[in-house]
């Protein structure tokens, strides 16, 4: 259903061989069990990389070469689907962090390197809704203003609880979110504001960009075309045009 709602179709009762509370990551699956999986995994981070996360289940299902009860077997809900593929993109954007900061040694050239290597990855057309809105206001996330050395704000169980808490809960589907679940995204917004932070201390980051800005940068550059060259060197120029927007003056 395109609200996400659980179909009334006898196939896609849930199969006891194949964990659905777990979202699929509990018991081994079997090897078509496995395979399909993958198969809607990876035709999900296309279709809501191209239509955004509102895109329906059965776009998926087709995506995926399989019946919609498939789907819904692995995920009883939409929700479920985009929180799984939300997740992945947030743990995957994070490493990208991580490995710009052990890797290069210039604050500047780190930022740039995790920005080039996240618009290449196609990182920007999966970005968890709510991340952005995290980043809309840095003061209600980090208790700094534009400009000031970033101060991480304090953790409970590696989460960074007071600014998951100001998150709005209405950009994916589903209940409230509890800030302890969503310990991914206060793990990227950690690592991401260490790079601005050491970006700004250097003089070669402007003073007022923050992280919010940093992730508005990722989701803005890259774009979703129907030609894979033509998207690739439209992203790269857009690219290139926003860091030079980011750099002091």
């Amino acid at each position: 259903m395109a609200d996400g709602s659980r179909p009334a179709d006898p196939a896609a009762s849930a199969d006891p061989g194949q964990g659905v509370g777990a979202v699929g990551r509990s018991a081994p699956l079997r090897v078509d069990a496995q395979r399909n999986l993958e198969h809607v995994l990876r035709a999900a981070r296309e279709v809501f990389g191209e239509l955004g996360y509102g895109a329906p289940m059965e776009d998926v299902a087709r995506r995926a070469r399989v019946g919609v009860g498939t789907v819904y077997r692995r995920f009883p809900s939409k929700d479920v689907l985009v929180r799984r593929i939300a997740e992945e993109e947030t743990a995957r954007l994070t490493a990208q962090a991580r490995a710009a900061l052990g890797q290069e040694d210039e604050p500047w050239s780190a930022l740039a390197r995790f920005l080039r290597t996240s618009v290449a990855s196609g990182a920007g057309r999966l970005l968890p809704p709510r991340v952005l809105r995290v980043g809309a206001d840095e003061r209600a996330v980090t208790g700094t203003e534009p400009g000031e050395p970033l101060r991480v704000p304090q953790q409970r169980g590696g989460v960074a609880v007071s600014a998951l808490a100001a998150v709005e809960s209405t950009a994916i589907p589903g209940p409230a979110v509890d800030p302890v679940e969503e310990a991914g995204v206060g793990e990227l917004l950690e690592v991401v504001g260490r790079l601005v932070d050491r970006a700004r201390r250097s003089g070669e980051l402007r003073g007022d960009v923050t992280v919010a800005d940093v992730l508005l940068v990722i989701a803005t550059a890259a774009p979703s075309l129907p030609d894979a060259a033509q998207e690739r060197a439209a992203s790269s120029r857009l690219l290139d045009i926003l860091l030079e927007g980011l750099r002091a003056r």
